[in-house]
């Protein structure tokens, strides 16, 4: 569903709550191309509460790597819009949220740097990407601060969330995401965020 159409951003919901494909327009010409990568007051209007970044974070990565899944606890909370600034990754959604009618679920995204598209994940949310060409940049534009101590990382691979990982080979994986629990084990510890807490207020 389109949330948000302007003449230069269009902003639509996917198909879990808080998840949201940004897609920019392309302004091309003999000189190449220029689009927007955010716009506070459309993707606000989106979202339903005000989007404000206060960090932006930026991963290089080789064909073959796979980063997450990563989410944040909440609170404090952590929103993402990601982009693809160079190369093209599988992208990857998940719903950490419990009592969340879309719980365990993801959405996958191709972003790629000539798409002009970015994916917004409220908080609450996990994310995970695999990288499908060497050098590839990832932009994440962040609502809050990374502090070690609230990451959530979940097993990527964990069947209950099914991750249509079917890869050519075994991937690049850090130790942390490579030991990471699965989404079972840290709902049984009680680690995971709440629907309610990560809600939107009513407009």
């Amino acid at each position: 569903m389109e949330l948000v159409s302007t003449r230069s951003m269009q902003v639509r919901s996917l198909g879990i709550p808080d998840v949201l494909l940004v897609t920019s327009t392309s302004f091309d010409d003999e000189r190449g191309q220029f689009f927007e990568t955010y716009r506070e007051d459309a993707l606000s209007e989106a979202v339903g509460r005000p989007v404000r970044i206060v960090q932006t974070n930026v991963s290089v990565s080789r064909r073959g790597v796979l980063r997450g899944i990563h989410g944040t606890a909440v609170p404090p909370g952590q929103a993402k819009l990601v982009s693809c600034l160079r190369g093209a990754v599988l992208d990857f959604a998940v719903d950490l949220r419990v009592g969340s009618p879309t719980f365990g679920a993801y959405e996958m995204t191709v972003l790629d740097a000539r798409s002009a598209a970015a994916v917004y994940l409220g908080e609450g949310l996990g994310h995970a990407f695999y990288a499908m060409e060497d050098d590839t940049c990832v932009q994440y534009q962040c609502t809050a601060g990374y502090v070690p101590q609230d990451v959530i990382t979940v097993d990527a691979f964990d069947p209950d969330i099914g991750l249509p990982l079917r890869l050519p080979r075994p991937p690049v994986m850090s130790p942390g995401d490579t030991d990471a629990p699965s989404l079972r084990a840290l709902l049984d510890a009680g680690r995971l965020p709440s629907y309610e807490d990560c809600r939107p207020p009513a407009r």
